[in-house]
């Protein structure tokens, strides 16, 4: 199942990108095993359901600060070809899990830090979130509409762009590379850097001269009228993305526009008024009026849906594109291969419910086991 079938990877639990990017692989079909604190065991009885970036991996507990427990993951950590941790810098030397001792133990092994400004710099040791990360890397200077403030795109740019994603393709990389060479190596994943990264073509319009760093004049941040969202009769949402010309073109026909004296498509003073114009007309009609249309054609056109929405869209439901796991909707594995097919392979799981079983699977014998429960190390 899946192109990452016997990749085996140590996930030190945490929060947001990090259990995001080991979903990401888990689809994928490698195997994961969560190590959950002992103190959560119990807390999460009724709410392990719904985070789903949990999914598809088992869940052990173990408490790191015995012994016995960091000796377990060490041992896990034997048999891995990839670690991944997102706390901050210093935080898994402390425990006695740091790159260079976990190195000594599994030489091929690739060791994935997650942090948010890196692991070295001036601010490396401060706490922050995807909003102060995506500040610093020029992100969310970009983001916002026009005379208003920035506008945090929820935790998708930092935490899940240049945090998750960045980790998982660093890590596959070096495993890839560890297979040939036999040489594992750290993969220091900064959210910074990855949304920064994420902006690559901005900065390249920067240094042209083509991009204006105030929020709403440029094309792609609502500066433009072919590029926009709008409001319709209804009270709905419909966007907008007729970037090339005979894009555009068919936007002026199937707006009424065509043959009209209007200003060339480029004319950047004039995008406040046309943009103007477009909010009047797209208000004549609702959203499903629009639809009717507007979509399938080459307009670049697409109704903006609520979450719910999108589960039912025909688009989507052909595909597949979500599916329910264990009672619950939610997006299914993405990409898509034609051969090794990826899947959810469980639904998320509470701290500590696959401890016996899962170590088992990792070659711990019963006698071991009981030995650990015993000492307090696992639960």
């Amino acid at each position: 199942m899946g192109p990452l079938s016997g990749v085996k990877v140590v996930e030190l639990a945490g929060i947001g990108p990090g259990p995001f990017c080991c979903m990401l692989l888990a689809d994928m079909g490698a195997e994961v095993i969560r190590v959950d604190r002992t103190a959560n065991v119990g807390k999460d009885a009724d709410t392990a359901k719904w985070n789903l970036l949990t999914r598809g991996r088992r869940n052990i507990a173990v408490d790191l600060k015995t012994p016995e427990g960091v000796e377990t993951v060490l041992k896990l950590i034997e048999q891995a070809d990839a670690v991944i941790e997102g706390f901050r810098p210093g935080v898994t030397e402390r425990l006695g899990l740091g790159p260079d001792v976990c190195m000594k133990r599994n030489a091929k092994l690739v060791y994935g830090r997650m942090t948010g400004w890196g692991q070295d710099g001036p601010i490396a040791g401060a706490a922050g979130h995807d909003i102060n990360y995506i500040s610093l890397s020029g992100a969310l200077h970009a983001i916002g509409e026009r005379n208003g403030p920035p506008t945090p795109p929820l935790n998708l740019v930092g935490d899940f762009g240049g945090g998750a994603l960045y980790m998982a393709v660093g890590v596959l990389a070096a495993v890839i590379e560890a297979r040939g060479s036999g040489k594992g190596q750290v993969v220091d994943c900064s959210m910074v850097e990855g949304s920064a990264s994420l902006m690559t073509a901005m900065y390249g319009a920067l240094a042209a001269g083509s991009w204006i760093e105030e929020r709403g004049k440029n094309r792609l941040d609502k500066g433009a009228h072919y590029y926009n969202v709008y409001e319709t009769k209804d009270g709905k949402h419909v966007s907008i993305g007729s970037i090339e010309p005979q894009f555009y073109k068919l936007l002026l026909q199937l707006t009424g526009l065509e043959g009209e004296p209007l200003p060339p498509q480029s004319d950047r003073e004039k995008w406040p008024e046309m943009t103007e114009r477009f909010a009047a007309i797209f208000k004549t009609k609702t959203r499903d009026e629009w639809c009717a249309i507007m979509e399938n054609t080459d307009i670049c056109f697409a109704p903006i849906l609520s979450m719910s929405e999108a589960m039912q869209h025909p688009q989507n439901v052909e595909r597949g594109s979500f599916v329910t796991v264990d009672g619950i909707p939610q997006p299914g594995p993405a990409p898509r291969f034609s051969r090794t097919k990826s899947e959810v392979q469980r639904p998320p799981a509470k701290a500590g419910e696959h401890t016996d079983e899962a170590l088992a699977a990792w070659g711990f014998s019963k006698d071991e086991i009981a030995k650990l429960r015993s000492a307090g190390a696992v639960a």
